[in-house]
């Protein structure tokens, strides 16, 4: 069965918005290609402003999550566009699973739509946009099992 993964588009801020996830998840993050490690191409002309900026970087959650993301380069008609049509939902094992993970990706948030509480599906539930423009859910579901 395949794995499934989170893969995240930034408009310049990739390597900012990892290292804060690094400091959420603790994973350790796997590397980093910047767009400036890319072999010369003469139909891609790679600004200099542009060459410091993430390519690909990858960071392990766990055995099975990874989380993975770039920068969208506007040269190369790319830009990142957020809003609320995905969230990564992030099921929980414990009630202080649920809190801590809350507490750290809500920092700085750009919104809260839901904050962390109980709900007639879940005993904890929060929704929100993290400073990077990233829509997170945390869930707790405890004995609130579906039926």
């Amino acid at each position: 069965m395949a794995k499934l993964h989170a893969y995240l588009n930034f408009n310049g801020n990739c390597e900012e918005a990892f290292n804060f996830y690094q400091t959420v998840f603790g994973g350790p993050l796997l590397g980093s290609y910047r767009f400036g490690d890319m072999p010369a191409d003469p139909n891609f002309n790679i600004p200099e402003s542009d060459k410091d900026k993430i390519l690909h970087t990858a960071l392990n959650v766990n055995d099975d999550v990874m989380l993975m993301g770039s920068d969208c380069i506007e040269n190369f008609g790319h830009k990142a566009t957020f809003g609320t049509a995905t969230y990564i939902m992030l099921d929980t094992e414990s009630i202080e699973e649920a809190r801590e993970l809350h507490a750290k990706l809500s920092v700085n948030a750009q919104r809260i739509e839901m904050d962390l509480g109980e709900t007639f599906f879940a005993e904890l539930y929060s929704s929100f946009t993290d400073q990077f423009g990233i829509s997170w859910m945390v869930h707790f579901e405890g004995n609130k099992k579906m039926a």
